[in-house]
């Protein structure tokens, strides 16, 4: 098994349960993210959990060649923004999250886009295909 099989089997099945509950669930989920969003200091420690996993991620996987790996190179760099992001700015990023559930239609675009980026990870990251 290949690093970036290893590592798009965990994102895969993350993404994929992350958006069946936000598709399944979303008056819990958006109350939920509504309290995060009013709690910098869960905001922070998000961007900071985000920022480790995102490094190492990149830390053990920087394939930017070509083929399927360097998305797994790309969700790790973009992790690391996202966390940065909400470290250094976590009441602007929380004014984000708030907006962000208060437009279903985008709620539901991100969330079927997430399933489908889970589906393409789970697919590479366990050989199904």
């Amino acid at each position: 098994m290949t690093h970036s099989e290893f590592i798009a089997g965990l994102i895969g099945p993350t993404l994929i349960a992350i958006s069946v509950a936000l598709l399944t669930n979303r008056a819990a989920l958006e109350a939920m993210i509504g309290q995060i969003a009013d709690n910098y200091a869960v905001v922070f420690m998000a961007g900071l959990l985000l920022f480790v996993c995102g490094l190492a991620i990149v830390r053990v996987h920087s394939d930017w060649g070509s083929g399927w790996p360097s998305f797994v190179t790309a969700f790790g760099w973009l992790s690391i923004l996202g966390g940065l992001v909400r470290m250094m700015i976590p009441d602007q990023s929380a004014a984000l999250g708030r907006k962000f559930i208060e437009n279903p239609a985008a709620v539901t675009a991100s969330a079927l886009a997430m399933l489908a980026l889970g589906i393409f990870f789970t697919i590479k990251g366990y050989g199904l295909i």
